[in-house]
């Protein structure tokens, strides 16, 4: 008997599109992504902004981005979130609300107080409160997570995609608040009232928790397996498994974040710190320290979580249960389509992640500094919101499956616009054009993946499993862009004397004076080679982007991509 194939699903027509979006889970979420997005770049942006216009050191304001080690390590205590009830505040408002409530109300009273206080004077303890909000800010999106995974199904078919379509929305918009109207408000009446505002506005957060109705949340009890408790013995094993979690977590810290300011203890003097610092940070060898760094932490902690050989105890049940059971549940689930899944996940948007040197590549175009703030911050992200917009209306119009398509190739082949855009000189216009294809592309693949990675988390275990996903799926990524301004130099050399770049010299006969001009001549390379070299470099990008789509049509037909609804 021959079994029938999968239907397709529906093509929803536009308005069965569109409905989900007016529902009170989805203001909910746009309330809460602007909560997330917020505290995130209040803390690593704009706050270096009024540290520097105070007069503060350029050193003094990079030690302020440890406060981000936290957005790079959540997934260390997201299991922790998932277990721990809050006393009273669980009872009264459901596991998940409570979390959120009491960290966006930690975050208020932090920005407010940051707002009363001056750098030159407090700077300690300036310090100490961004690091609070820093580990705040990012419990707080375990928490946000979690919740938007597990109310999905409220929603129907679609759900993911709804939710994580709103929560995009409110994130891209409360980064562009936070981003403009605090330097407008310090410009007339200081940081001080500015912060102020932005403290006020993590009400809006609020009012989205008080909305959002919790979901089902069980936490699962801990198997001891009848082990007795043996309290003195347990301590001393309790400490020596937290000190490796410690280990662990500042190697991996030192890797995704390439800081090492916390080991600074160890270097004998600070010559040999700031050689290190230099190997540790170097945009060409770095990478190769902070990788195997992020990998041995995980390891580490891996180790920590282990019951000891032969020796089952009680520290060790319960971390393993609450550590590693996460992981180990969706490598089982997807069995030996999970590391393929892992691949898709982490090469999805990789040529995104290689344009890091885009910001150079506008100054050596010639655009001033300031019309290249004015479209990326103002222009840009409009585009990237019609890009999420589209993105959310393609997953519950069209699924999963087409969308994931649609968002590998648009990923791949809008890096071609800059390529495009090399060969126009510092044409506002050109740069508006190339940048509102790649924005848009942009803000559509990235909605899809969230919703794709969140499809594949289990309800039981929707905060660690999301929460290391989205901590990890970007080091491939990093590895590669290391090397992006090496490329664009080594091709831009060889251009004048023949190599891959050289037909694309044909290209940049006519651009204006201004463009290439001076980066190519400290390079000591023709404008029309250091162009060539951008527009392979770009072409390249476009290319290793085809991966992504060759690892979505893959999956897709092994059947490790399903919409929401199928078995």
């Amino acid at each position: 008997m021959t079994t029938p194939p999968p239907a397709q699903p529906e093509t929803k027509t536009l308005w069965q599109a569109v409905k989900p979006f007016f529902t009170r889970r989805t203001l909910a979420m746009i309330c809460l992504g602007f909560s997330s997005g917020l505290t995130l770049t209040l803390i690593f942006d704009t706050l270096s902004i009024w540290l520097r216009e105070e007069g503060l050191s350029l050193e003094v304001i990079a030690f302020f981005s440890l406060a981000t080690f936290a957005y790079s390590l959540k997934f260390m205590w997201a299991p922790l979130v998932d277990r721990v009830r809050l006393p009273g505040l669980t009872a009264l408002l459901g596991h998940r609300r409570s979390w959120m409530l009491i960290m966006q109300a930690v975050i208020l009273i932090g920005l407010w107080t940051i707002s009363g206080l001056n750098p030159q004077d407090h700077l300690m303890l300036m310090a100490l409160i961004a690091v609070l909000l820093g580990f705040m800010g990012a419990t707080q999106d375990i928490v946000v997570d979690a919740w938007r995974i597990e109310n999905a199904n409220s929603l129907g078919a679609g759900g993911q995609a709804v939710l994580t379509t709103a929560y995009t929305w409110g994130a891209r918009v409360s980064t562009f608040v936070a981003g403009i109207l605090p330097l407008v408000i310090a410009q007339y009446y200081g940081w001080r009232p500015a912060y102020a505002m932005m403290a006020a506005m993590m009400l809006i957060g609020i009012t989205g928790t008080l909305l959002a109705r919790e979901g089902e949340h069980i936490i699962r009890p801990i198997d001891y397996r009848g082990l007795p408790p043996h309290p003195g013995t347990e301590a001393l094993e309790w400490g020596v498994r937290v000190l490796i979690m410690l280990v662990a977590a500042l190697l991996m810290g030192a890797g995704l974040t390439a800081n090492i300011t916390l080991f600074q203890f160890l270097f004998p003097t600070a010559d040999a710190y700031e050689a290190a610092k230099a190997i540790w940070t170097s945009r060409e060898t770095g990478i190769f320290l902070q990788f195997p760094a992020v990998l041995t932490g995980l390891g580490l902690l891996i180790v920590a979580c282990l019951p000891l050989p032969q020796m089952p105890t009680r520290p060790g049940a319960y971390l393993r249960q609450t550590f590693v059971e996460p992981m180990a549940d969706f490598l089982a689930r997807f069995e030996n389509l999970a590391w393929l899944i892992l691949a898709g996940i982490c090469v999805y948007r990789l040529s995104d992640f290689l344009l890091n040197i885009n910001g150079a590549f506008y100054l050596d175009m010639g655009f001033d500094k300031a019309v290249i703030g004015e479209v990326r911050k103002v222009f840009g992200v409009i585009m990237t919101i019609i890009g999420v917009t589209a993105g959310g209306l393609s997953m519950t119009r069209l699924g999963m499956k087409k969308s994931l398509m649609i968002g590998a190739f648009a990923c791949a082949l809008s890096n071609l616009a800059y390529a495009w855009l090399a060969t126009q000189g510092n044409s506002i216009a050109a740069f508006s054009i190339a940048l509102a294809i790649d924005n848009i592309s942009g803000g559509y693949a990235g909605v899809v993946l969230i919703a794709f990675m969140s499809s594949l988390i289990s309800e039981r275990f929707a905060a660690p499993q999301y929460a290391l996903l989205s901590s990890v799926y970007a080091l491939p990524g990093k590895l590669l862009a290391s090397q992006s301004g090496r490329i664009v130099e080594g091709a831009a050399r060889g251009a004048d004397s023949g190599n891959l770049a050289t037909p694309f010299m044909g290209y940049l006969n006519n651009l204006p004076a201004v463009s290439f001009s001076k980066p190519a001549a400290a390079l000591g390379v023709s404008r029309e080679a250091l162009g060539a070299g951008y527009m392979l470099f770009f072409t390249f990008t476009a290319l290793v982007g085809l991966i992504a789509v060759v690892l979505a049509f893959w999956l897709i037909r092994l059947g490790a991509i399903k919409e929401q609804g199928e078995a």
